[in-house]
């Protein structure tokens, strides 16, 4: 409990969960012999600060799949490499609590010690239920490690499952009824026109900032009447005043690659940390070709993507011209000189002032145009010039001020090259990195659209949209014909009725269904509904909850829509080598921003096995070679996984590899982290991941292996 309040986790629920977990093990534990109390002690501690750990680096809690590494040495010590614990003085706590059970605790003559009668466990099982009912009756929005200790949730996720196994033996052989998910998928443009016919402008430019929630706009939080007050981005809720916004506008994930797919492609990305369709995207060579952009281009249309980050990571250099991007260009483009030394690219000014040339170049020519620009600066770990961080009272409210005004002036300085009298201009987020208390943040976005005809445009765009809808909309804007394949509404147009809306953030999964019902799930495949007009709300009327088959139907819905690029196929092939010349860094100080191949955020299911090939040559190197390491990560925390160690790379000595390993269970959110080290340049001719189904006896052979118990020492 002292833990949860130094980490700064102070809820209600949180410290009657750890009052009833902690009361029920000190009970168990009560007069027990040294042998058992200490290793129970021990895998406690590990359990605490491995919860704490993770929640601090990826903003989620363990889950059961996760047990063996919480308690793996090798995982440990791997994941604390470098800065190490990032929360040493929990982990000084615990160590010094166990040290003082040690010294002290067993010094009380066994007839003095305390007798507890059995009927003391009725005081956790009462804590534990009131947890329970508290929780029925007034459901909370904090997040999961708020609400729950670790333990207790581990013990709330097992009985739920084993309700539902429950419900399956007493309901038997009934088939269970298909989902319908026809009103999430349809293409809906029966709609009453904004515009009559086509559009005026010629180009589209669609201005992607990364992780901002719409709560950051004073409009938004007007319509839709958020009790969050701070404006961190008042120049651009000014431009919101002047364009036709959308404030009910729903993110359906995380992740820049997830909101760039649902954006450009329109389509729902997963609902889960398995393989982004973007990824999935490269091994299909037919729904790419109803994305966005490549529509647009077989329109006539020249299009460019050109983003502040280098574009390797989760393979942007790959997956965006498979989309249809003409050009696709990221942070070695910029010639103009950064204000800040920023990890990820370029600062949001900078970025910001080279666009604008990129657009004053696209402008000289005939030729329509599609832009496509995604920031960084708003990234983690958040950079703003010392005026701002001397303004702001955290480094994210200054690197979000200093975005505001960086969007500002671009803004200004598209409408004094005249670009806003002829070109489609539509300000959005990639995804939200949310914000603490406020209902809906991380599924918060906004949408901002500038045209040339803005007289003709509502200033505020009623009804429920999201990402899903930006491709149809900008083709509909156009006139252009819209595929059948691609989902969603057009926001130039007037619907009568609502819409169906799902989302998945923060862990948890949230359903429309564009009437007046909200749901929302969480973990345990408990689901509360509320009385709510539209999706995005400050507040919203609980109505109750359920779990069982009818919680377990909208999880269907969210797997339906989950259904893979790759048409059910169990093996996998990717290759993310471009063969592009890289400049290496003489010392790497971040694995992500560092890294040099794009292969993040893999499915690897169970009983299969990857097979990795790299191959590297020098194309100008000192003599001294460079140092060059793969690593990997799972839910980006580093996982042991045999990789041979990789030799020095010299000139006239290519580096050749390739090794398996196997996945004797599914492995989600697997990224491959390649770093270089040196002097010079190098080239990356090959890059495969491939992943093939086990042959049935080895995947036999390695479960009996499984099953053995383990050698003495």
């Amino acid at each position: 409990m002292a833990g949860r309040f130094w980490l700064g986790w102070s809820a209600g629920f949180g410290y009657l969960s750890d009052l009833g977990v902690g009361t029920l093990l000190v009970l168990l534990l009560h007069n027990r012999p040294l042998w058992l109390v200490l290793p129970v002690m021990l895998v406690w501690c590990v359990f605490t600060l491995s919860n704490a750990e993770l929640i601090g680096a990826v903003g989620r809690m363990p889950e059961a799949s996760d047990l063996k590494y919480l308690t793996d040495p090798q995982f440990l010590s791997h994941s604390t490499q470098g800065s190490g614990l990032t929360n040493s003085g929990l982990a000084l706590a615990l160590a010094a609590g166990v040290l003082a059970y040690l010294i002290g605790g067993r010094r009380v003559p066994e007839p003095r010690r305390l007798k507890l009668s059995g009927y003391w466990m009725a005081l956790p099982a009462a804590l534990l239920v009131g947890h329970a009912v508290n929780q029925y009756a007034y459901p909370s929005e904090d997040d999961q490690w708020k609400q729950f200790n670790l333990t207790h949730k581990l013990l709330a996720e097992g009985f739920n499952a084993g309700q539902l196994r429950l419900e399956d033996w007493l309901d038997g052989d009934t088939p269970e009824v298909a989902p319908d998910i026809a009103g999430l998928t349809q293409l809906d443009l029966n709609g009453t026109r904004l515009l009559a016919g086509s559009g005026k402008a010629r180009n589209v430019l669609i201005i992607t900032l990364e992780g901002i929630p719409g709560a950051y706009l004073a409009p938004n939080r007007a319509a839709i009447g958020s009790s969050y007050q701070e404006d961190l981005m008042p120049r651009l809720g000014q431009w919101a005043n002047r364009a036709m916004n959308t404030p009910d506008y729903v993110l359906h994930s995380h992740q820049t690659i997830r909101g760039l797919y649902a954006m450009l492609c329109g389509d729902y990305d997963k609902f889960d940390s398995g393989t982004p369709k973007g990824v999935e995207l490269l091994n299909n060579q037919v729904r790419n070709l109803e994305c966005l952009p490549a529509q647009m281009k077989r329109h006539g249309f020249s299009t460019h993507f050109l983003q502040g980050a280098g574009l390797r990571f989760m393979a942007k250099d790959k997956i965006m011209p498979h989309m249809g991007f003409d050009k696709t260009l990221g942070r070695d483009w910029f010639k103009n000189k950064p204000y800040l030394e920023f990890p990820w690219g370029m600062d949001d000014k900078a970025y910001f002032e080279g666009a604008l040339s990129y657009v004053k170049q696209l402008r000289q020519k005939k030729q329509p145009w599609m832009l496509t620009l995604l920031t960084v600066g708003t990234h983690q770990p958040y950079s703003a010039p010392q005026e701002y961080l001397d303004k702001y009272p955290t480094a994210k409210g200054a690197a979000v001020g200093y975005l505001d005004d960086a969007v500002a002036d671009f803004l200004a300085g598209l409408e004094k090259q005249g670009v806003l009298k002829d070109t489609l201009v539509i300000v959005t987020s990639d995804e939200s990195h949310g914000i603490e208390k406020v209902r809906l943040a991380s599924a918060w976005g906004f949408n901002l659209v500038l045209a040339p005809e803005q007289a003709q445009l509502p200033a505020l765009k009623r009804g429920t949209y999201g990402h899903l809808d930006l491709s149809a909309s900008v083709l509909d804007y156009f006139d252009l014909p819209v595929s059948t394949s691609l989902s969603g509404r057009s926001l130039f147009r007037d619907y009568s009725t609502g819409r169906e809306m799902l989302s998945y953030t923060n862990g948890l999964l949230r359903q429309h269904d564009g009437k007046s019902e909200f749901i929302e799930c969480d973990f345990q495949q408990v689901c509360r509904r509320y009385a709510s007009e539209g999706f995005i709300a400050n507040s919203a009327r609980y109505l109750g909850r359920f779990s069982g088959k009818q919680a377990r139907l909208i999880a269907q819905r969210a797997a339906l829509l989950d259904q893979s690029l790759l048409g059910g196929q169990l093996g996998q092939q990717y290759q993310f080598a471009t063969k592009e010349r890289i400049k290496l860094k003489e010392h790497n100080s971040d694995d992500w921003a560092d890294n040099l191949i794009g292969a993040q955020y893999l499915e690897l299911p169970k009983g299969t096995r990857t097979t990795v090939t790299l191959k590297i040559r020098a194309v100008r190197m000192d003599k001294n070679g460079a140092k060059m390491l793969l690593k990997t990560k799972e839910f980006d925390r580093d996982v042991a996984v045999a990789i041979p160690d990789l030799p020095l790379l010299k000139t006239g000595k290519p580096l050749t590899l390739s090794f398996t390993f196997d996945n004797p269970a599914t492995r989600k959110a697997f990224s491959f982290h390649l770093l270089g080290e040196g002097r010079g340049a190098i080239e990356i001719t090959d890059f495969s991941v491939i992943t093939e189904p086990m042959e049935p006896e080895l995947l036999a052979a390695q479960q009996d292996e499984e099953e053995l118990p383990p050698l003495p020492h």
